[in-house]
């Protein structure tokens, strides 16, 4: 899979988004402008050592990103969608983008994507959940359609027998 973040302003999201994506082998791509250095403490902190893991991709903008990915199917997770992002189904190449925390992806690109345009549902009086918990939500919802493929999916105890 891959998660496509659109401006994200702040480190310690994108640095829990960053683990999250090393451990499912999800490609995070991250379109500038950002609103924190990737050598940013609290980046690397949140992402502790998984970042030797990380496929991470930067692109200067949205028509960049684009360009380098032409036949990017792209779902765009926004507060604005009519659609529940459990109502499509997702392959295992997609994107996932999500836009930045304090205002989500620019409704000019959102014009374009009507189809694949994805929320999560919530109570209307709220403004919307957290940036790296949406991410982690609908990427398991994307991996779970696709049974997990590659993943472990049972676990052991340590010092004792199950």
């Amino acid at each position: 899979m891959n998660i496509v973040l659109h401006e994200p302003e702040i480190p310690q999201n994108t640095g829990n988004i960053s683990r999250t994506c090393a451990v499912t082998h999800s490609t995070l791509h991250l379109i500038k402008p950002l609103g924190f250095s990737v050598d940013d403490k609290y980046l690397k902190r949140s992402g502790l050592d998984y970042w030797k893991y990380l496929d991470v991709r930067y692109y200067e903008n949205f028509e960049d990103f684009k360009d380098k990915n032409p036949n990017a199917k792209i779902f765009m997770a926004t507060t604005k969608s009519k659609q529940i992002y459990t109502e499509v189904e997702y392959h295992e190449d997609d994107y996932i983008m999500f836009g930045k925390e304090s205002a989500g992806i620019p409704e000019e690109i959102l014009l374009d994507y009507k189809d694949t345009s994805i929320r999560i549902p919530m109570y209307s009086d709220l403004r919307s959940l957290n940036l790296s918990n949406s991410v982690a939500i609908i990427l398991y919802e994307a991996l779970r359609q696709q049974n997990f493929k590659g993943m472990t999916t049972q676990g052991q105890l340590h010092k004792y027998k199950w």
